[in-house]
């Protein structure tokens, strides 16, 4: 089976935390004892979460939802550094691109 774009985010995402599979599943609210189970099969791409479950699963790692869909590598990294910046930041960035048109 092949691995999915959400499937490597979410690993990655999670690794990057220095969370496990089992933390961050009971962070999100998953039963403890399959915590661990479900995640796996999230991360392997055998089954798919739930968009609610990836919008908990965000919050939790302070990331934007819209981070674990992005296919491209340079999409993901612009998606997760916008959604860090100040309000100021992103103003300041909104205006540098509508420069750019």
């Amino acid at each position: 089976m092949t691995t999915s774009t959400l499937s490597i985010r979410l690993k990655h995402a999670r690794l990057s935390a220095g969370l496990s599979q089992e933390e961050l599943g009971i962070r999100i609210g998953l039963d403890p004892a399959s915590a661990s189970t479900r995640m796996n099969r999230y991360e392997l791409g055998k089954r798919v979460p739930a968009p609610e479950l990836i919008e908990r699963v965000a919050v939790e790692l302070d990331l934007p939802a819209a981070y674990f869909y992005a296919y491209r590598h340079d999409e993901a990294d612009l998606l997760e550094r916008y959604f860090r910046l100040s309000e100021s930041g992103k103003e300041r960035l909104m205006a540098y691109l509508n420069s750019l048109e």
